[in-house]
């Protein structure tokens, strides 16, 4: 009978490592999508845009962090995506859908000038 439970007992636990094994297993695919679909900071501070040129593939969504004390917003030279203007610690985020060049600027500080070249 002592044998019968050793054997019960281990033949448990050898299925639910199994499972487990499984289980993440099953979850490593669906982390990966989601690096695939990610989303991608710039920093707006002390009047320029950090990363200056930033490259991401089709599908990124960028998201504009205004860290500085002053409103800035962003807006395309192509004119495809502009932003309200953004008081600190505000957000602005655009899906890049087609690959380019996106040359951008704050219409506010003309001087603040940045790239994102989407492949």
């Amino acid at each position: 009978m002592k044998k019968i439970f050793v054997l019960t007992a281990s033949l448990m636990m050898v299925l639910t490592l199994l499972a487990c094994e499984e289980r993440a297993q099953g979850t490593a695919p669906a982390a990966a999508d989601d690096q695939s679909a990610s989303a991608t900071a710039v920093k707006i501070d002390n009047f320029s845009f950090t990363p200056q040129t930033l490259t991401v593939n089709v599908g990124t969504t960028v998201t504009w962090t205004n860290g500085d004390d002053v409103p800035h917003n962003v807006v395309s030279t192509d004119k495809v995506f502009k932003s309200k203007t953004m008081d600190t610690d505000e957000k602005f985020s655009y899906t890049f859908a087609k690959p380019g060049t996106y040359n951008y600027y704050c219409s506010i500080h003309p001087r603040m000038t940045a790239a994102v070249v989407v492949k």
